[in-house]
Parts: structure tokens; sequence; C-alpha cells
């Protein structure tokens, strides 16, 4: 069993910024309110840009020139009409405005005084910059937009027990606030660093979150069951530990005990792996700390019984 302790953190590949193409004024303000949830599509905002009220009115005129020299007798006159129109269009097409309305444009020749602003995600709102009558540049962050219907918990695994852990594998989760409700996730990345201080690597797991009971920078308890199958062990109170080196005490029978150096290999909750001095159907003294409770005591309890190093 693996455990530890992991913050949540957004999902970075359902995070989504809000910025614009092209400078003006926010009009009109729909979502004003950090936390509000928004559907893709939805209406954040209205801009009033007098660049895009000119581009439209070149489109217009690019349009109204096609119509009319399209069919001229020239055919480079006809060909710079469509060229203009073209570039016109494409302009219009950067700066978000649709297909949509580049339609109306051409049908109603009406020219959009203000462009709408639409969520490019569903989720909540994490951050709102946006303030009616605000000036603002192209570039300028708007808003921060989250899906949190599935999130990632971030959690640190010492180096010893990386070579356990696989991607796929899965972990259960609980909040110390509501310790009996659990979650399932998922290893999801291994991240290829090592923290030099605590010699430990992050692994990110991914876990649903469809109501939302788990928020960003909030902590979460993580467990890993990991399966190790068929190895030779032994209870972890059979092994004394010296500092120096590990012991554990084989019974003989009629009370004669003989100690042997072990090399212990990966430890589970309640087992330690015996990679070396233990052979199976060995009969071992499963609670050998009571015995010896003091370094001293163990140097003298080895030098009068029979014994192996090796």
């Amino acid at each position: 069993m693996i455990r530890t302790v992991g913050r949540v953190e957004i999902d970075e590949r359902k995070l989504a910024n809000v910025n614009i193409k092209i400078e003006g004024w926010i009009d009109r303000l729909r979502v004003s309110a950090t936390g509000d949830r928004v559907k893709q599509g939805e209406e954040l905002f209205t801009l009033y840009s007098p660049d895009l009220v000119a581009s439209q009115q070149e489109y217009l005129l690019a349009l109204q020139s096609v119509r009319d020299l399209g069919n001229s007798e020239f055919p480079e006159i006809a060909e710079d009409a469509r060229s203009m129109l073209e570039v016109t269009r494409r302009r219009l097409l950067l700066w978000d405005i649709t297909e949509d309305h580049i339609e109306d444009l051409e049908r109603s020749g009406e020219v959009l005084k203000t462009l709408p602003i639409h969520a490019p995600i569903s989720g909540t709102v994490m951050e709102r910059k946006a303030v009616a009558g605000m000036y603002v540049k192209p570039g300028d962050p708007l808003y921060t937009i989250a899906d949190l219907s599935s999130i990632w918990i971030l959690g640190d695994i010492y180096e010893y027990e990386l070579g356990l852990i696989k991607v796929g594998q899965t972990a259960d989760v609980t909040l110390s606030y509501d310790p009996a409700v659990h979650f399932q996730a998922r290893v999801d990345f291994i991240y290829p660093t090592i923290d030099p201080r605590s010699r430990t690597a992050k692994v990110r797991f991914t876990l649903a979150n469809p109501e939302e009971k788990l928020k960003p920078d909030m902590y979460a308890s993580v467990e890993l069951n990991i399966p190790l199958g068929e190895r030779l062990a032994v209870p972890k109170d059979a092994v004394l530990e010296t500092g120096e080196r590990k012991i554990v005490f084989i019974h003989h029978g009629g009370g004669k005990l003989e100690w042997r150096n072990v090399t212990t290999g990966v430890r589970g909750a309640e087992w330690i792996e015996i990679t070396r001095g233990l052979h199976p159907g060995d009969h071992i003294v499963t609670s050998a700390n009571f015995l010896i409770d003091s370094e001293s005591q163990l140097e003298a309890a080895v030098g009068g019984m029979n014994g192996s190093k090796d």
C-alpha cells in the first residue's frame, strides 16, 4: 500500500483563457461574477470597436464592387474587386467574426456596431477581469474558464516507490472532511524529475468530479494498493533493524533459536519482502522485537547463540 497526500488541481486540458484580437471597449457585460457557470457558445460580453465597424464597411463596399464589376470586360478590374473582398473577409475571420455574422452582413447590409464574444468551453468562471466600459487591447486576459467535471490530483511519491507505479493504475481518494466518501482515480502521468530535497516525484491522478466536490487547491488522501504477486515475505515485526544490519530469528524447536542476517525488499502494510537470508518453510519468530530492546542486548543475545551472518 502506497499512501500520499495530494493537492487538487485544474485539468490543464480543460482550461480556457478568453481574450480578444481587436482593440475596443466592452459595451455590455453578460457574465459578471467569478464562479458563474457558462456553457460553450454562451455570450460573455459585447465589444465596440471602431476598427471592426470600418472593416465591415470596407467589406460591404468590396462586395458591391464585385457585384458591379464581377462581369467587367476587363479581367484585371474584376480580379482586383474579388481580391479586395477576400482580403477584407479574411481580416474579419481573423478577428473571430463568424461565418454566420458575415452572411448576415451580406444579406442585410447592416454593420454590426458591437461584436459578441462567446465562451469557448463550458465550465466555471475562475477569474474575471472584464468590466463594462473597459478599454481592452488584443491579448488582454478577460476571463479564465475551467471545466471542473474532471480534475487532477498531484501527489508526491518517494523515489524508492516509483518502480511500483505505472500509468493506468487505480487509486482510492478520500477527503479529510468526509472520509466516508471514496473516489476512484487513475494514474495519468509520472513527472520526469525528482525533488532533490524530498527525494519525491510528482505523480498525476485523474478522476471524474461530476458534483464538483473536489475543488482546486483542496488536499486529498490517495492510496494505491499495488499487487506484488507471490514473494518470500515475513511479518514486519519479525525483522530487527539495528541500523547496521537486519536480523530474523529462526526457531529450530526445543527452545533453540538461530539468528540470520537478511536483505529486505519491498515493504507492504504488514509484510516485508526477504530477498536473501531465508528460505520458504523456515520457522521464524514473528514477534522478535519484544525480545531485544536495545542494540547492546541484541549483541549479547546474538553472541550467546549459534547463527549465520550470511
